[in-house]
């Protein structure tokens, strides 16, 4: 089990910014056009603000609070910063109103203008980071599977809109790969959410699995926890490889792009399944030329079928 979560003393956009590296996939990759690799990185950067804030991983009474409006005696109070900044989001959607406070938000003006964005996905972020201050368990996957809707699938969404590619059969299966690689990221993450008083594992596959939190808060995993973590990366692998057809139904850099983002997934599963699955001891991270690999595979797969 990890300590307390570590509070970044240094809080500045490119502080934010600078997080794209430790990411599973490719955020806003070199090939892809200039104006994309913008854009993304502006959305990069709020969805990676929310949830700073949410994990209360920000400075209390920091440069980001200050931003946002947030007094010094609430500076920590993560629904304060939430609430503030869902206001500075509403600036960025109301032109005629009062600029956004905080430079990220203000950063995302372009994008938003330019790709003709809606406030939805960037709300279901906020929505999402608010129940976790809340909700720190889930009882069934469909539990799971409705957070996931919140915290996940509206980036794939916004993938889609920054590109000028979204359909209705695009959106389902961007929403398949981003569930599968927040289930992925869960289970990298388990020690280090117990350490938050959080679990992503639905209690019923705990109970089925005979797994208790004590068990997770192991320094290793047992054999029950083991066959937890698989039955779960089944289930990622299975949305990942429903979601896959997305790929091939762009062309161009995007196959590219989401080609790793699927990719990235595949690699981190991989890595999961050759720790035994004991994720107890810390993320297992796929070595990049196991990253490599995946995305080749996702991109002949997509040729084939494209």
């Amino acid at each position: 089990m990890t300590g307390p979560p570590q509070v970044r003393s240094v809080d500045s956009s490119r502080t934010t910014l600078d997080k794209a590296a430790d990411e599973n996939f490719p955020v806003a990759p070199f090939f892809v056009p200039r104006a994309w690799r913008a854009d993304l990185m502006a959305v990069y950067g709020y969805a990676r603000l929310v949830d700073d804030i949410g994990d209360g991983d920000l400075a209390p009474g920091g440069a980001d609070a200050r931003h946002l409006g947030v007094p010094p005696y609430r500076g920590d109070d993560r629904a304060a910063l939430l609430d503030a900044l869902e206001a500075d989001l509403r600036r960025v959607f109301d032109p005629a109103g009062q600029a956004p406070g905080h430079p990220l938000l203000r950063a995302l003006i372009p994008t938003v203008r330019r790709r003709s964005l809606t406030p939805e996905p960037f709300l279901g972020l906020i929505g999402a980071n608010r129940q976790d201050q809340v909700v720190r368990r889930y009882e069934t996957y469909d539990d799971l599977l409705a957070y996931c809707e919140l915290s996940a699938n509206p980036v794939g969404r916004l993938v889609l809109g920054i590109t000028g590619t979204t359909s209705p059969e695009r959106v389902r299966r961007s929403d398949a790969v981003c569930t599968a690689l927040q289930i992925v990221e869960h289970l990298q993450d388990v020690a280090e959410d117990l350490g938050r008083d959080r679990v992503y594992l639905p209690a019923e596959d705990m109970k089925r699995f005979r797994v208790t939190e004590a068990d997770l808060a192991a320094p290793t995993a047992n054999a029950s926890v083991r066959s937890l973590i698989a039955f779960e990366a089944e289930r990622a692998g299975q949305l990942l490889a429903e979601g896959t057809a997305l790929v091939g139904s762009v062309h161009g850099r995007l196959r590219l792009l989401l080609a790793g983002f699927v990719g990235g997934g595949r690699a981190a599963l991989a890595a999961i399944a050759a720790a035994g699955h004991d994720v107890l001891p810390g993320p297992p991270g796929p070595a990049k030329a196991r990253l490599l690999r995946e995305v080749g595979a996702v991109l002949r797969n997509a040729h084939r079928e494209g």
